[in-house]
């Protein structure tokens, strides 16, 4: 039986991936350099600190790793404190799973403040234990430790921890980890297929509780 759930929120939570499209190249050209490369794809698995430290070791940028996340988080505070909108049934999906008692935490590559103003902005914030981010735990989704953390805020057992998410390199490590995983459709995620199989339930969008709740109640 499932007593908690990990979402991650851009593209599981929010239709926010499409800010993240550009503004690796964004910011770069903003500081006066020419990337090189699509950063977009650069950047999937990496954490605000971890493209801080490449920017600094590929295009030789001499601002601080501090500066730089600053800037970027500049040009995103807009977005996520104004725009960012849950994915359509989110809300509802959230709240009823609060209802019946399973706890729930944020597992995000996304800084603290943006997701905290998008949430609250959108009336979920209140119904989630903690908000983890790749920066505090010291780790991207390309490693467990962040899920491991959320884990000890939600309680319970793995086996019935299950982890949304809409990327497949973060799916897969929280499967290698050993949780039950719902992949969450997005179309900026191109490997659709081997999410699905990867995945122990999948997701289209978020109308269909009963199918969730189904698949839950059996863990």
């Amino acid at each position: 039986m499932i007593t908690g759930a990990i979402f991650d929120v851009d593209g599981t939570l929010l239709d926010s991936m499409s800010v993240w499209d550009t503004i690796g190249e964004d910011y770069l050209r903003s500081i006066g350099y020419a990337p090189r490369e699509n950063l977009n794809e650069t950047f999937q698995t990496m954490s605000l600190r971890q493209a801080a430290r490449y920017y600094q070791t590929e295009y030789g940028v001499t601002l601080s790793i501090g500066e730089i996340v600053d800037g970027v988080n500049g040009r995103l505070a807009d977005f996520y404190h104004n725009r960012a909108q849950l994915k359509p049934g989110a809300g509802e999906f959230v709240r009823e799973l609060s209802r019946r008692g399973v706890k729930l935490c944020v597992a995000t590559a996304t800084d603290r403040p943006l997701v905290e103003a998008a949430l609250a902005r959108c009336g979920v914030l209140g119904y989630f234990e903690d908000i983890l981010t790749c920066t505090a735990v010291g780790a991207g989704k390309d490693e467990p430790l962040i899920y491991r953390e959320a884990l000890e805020r939600v309680g319970g057992n793995r086996s019935g921890v299950v982890v949304f998410e809409d990327a497949l390199y973060a799916a897969r490590t929280a499967k290698r980890d050993g949780f039950p995983v719902a992949a969450v459709y997005d179309s900026h995620e191109k490997r659709q297929d081997e999410l699905k199989t990867l995945a122990d339930i999948y997701l289209t969008d978020f109308s269909d509780f009963d199918f969730f709740w189904k698949f839950a109640s059996a863990l």
